[in-house]
């Protein structure tokens, strides 16, 4: 799964890592340990251009009945995302990239009770695009519409497998512009679907404290103390 996250980066690297033309983001505090429930960018293409706008993570389709629904959809797996009620309609018509500088996941340590946080990013420095889906939803009793997302998640790759069986789905500059494109048959979105490769992404143990989404700071990135 992808729980927790960090951004870093802002709107000027955004803007140019993923060729988008727009975003109302004009600042962006860094994030260290970003959780769901919580706003973050998020690139779509709408009207045939990249724009960049901030939507809730934990997707609420249009027929959900109340926002609670959302803690259930943080990620939505690669396997069952284009069948399952929840993400089918957004597979279909709504995808988007999600911008990260790299991902937490948590190892279970050998007394089988504890668990040691990773921190994850890629090897050369860029930005992870992260496969997502979003909707629009209407409170039932009126108001102003939620944009929300959800992040794909995929089996680990070898490397990946020894910190947790499962990975966000990461597209590379191809994939992103695959994944964005409204006419892209099935069978070649699910094909965009699978880990990363084996040697793009590195690890280190990192501070037990981003257990805690309250902690957000980059003191969060510190090797672990044992």
């Amino acid at each position: 799964m992808c729980g927790r996250y960090v951004l870093r980066s802002g709107p000027r690297r955004w803007r140019e890592q993923f060729d988008a033309a727009s975003t109302d983001v004009v600042e962006w505090r860094p994030r260290y340990n970003l959780a769901p429930s919580q706003y973050a960018p998020v690139l779509r293409l709408l009207d045939g251009q990249r724009r960049i706008d901030l939507l809730r993570w934990g997707l609420l389709p249009a027929w959900a009945k109340d926002e609670q629904f959302a803690y259930r959809t943080v990620n939505a797996r690669c396997e069952t995302v284009a069948t399952l009620p929840a993400f089918r309609a957004a597979m279909r018509a709504r995808r988007c990239v999600v911008p990260a500088d790299g991902f937490y996941e948590w190892q279970l340590q050998p007394d089988g009770k504890s668990k040691q946080p990773y921190f994850i990013d890629r090897r050369d420095g860029r930005m992870l695009a992260f496969a997502g889906l979003w909707e629009s939803w209407k409170p039932p009793g009126g108001g102003d519409a939620l944009l929300s997302f959800t992040i794909i998640t995929t089996p680990a790759s070898r490397w990946m497998a020894p910190l947790h069986e499962r990975m966000p789905a990461l597209l590379d500059a191809q994939g992103v512009e695959a994944w964005l494109q409204p006419a892209q048959p099935a069978q070649q979105l699910q094909a965009l679907l699978h880990p990363a490769p084996e040697d793009a992404l590195q690890a280190r143990p990192v501070s037990r404290a981003v257990g805690n989404p309250r902690n957000d700071g980059p003191e969060l990135l510190q090797a672990a103390v044992s």
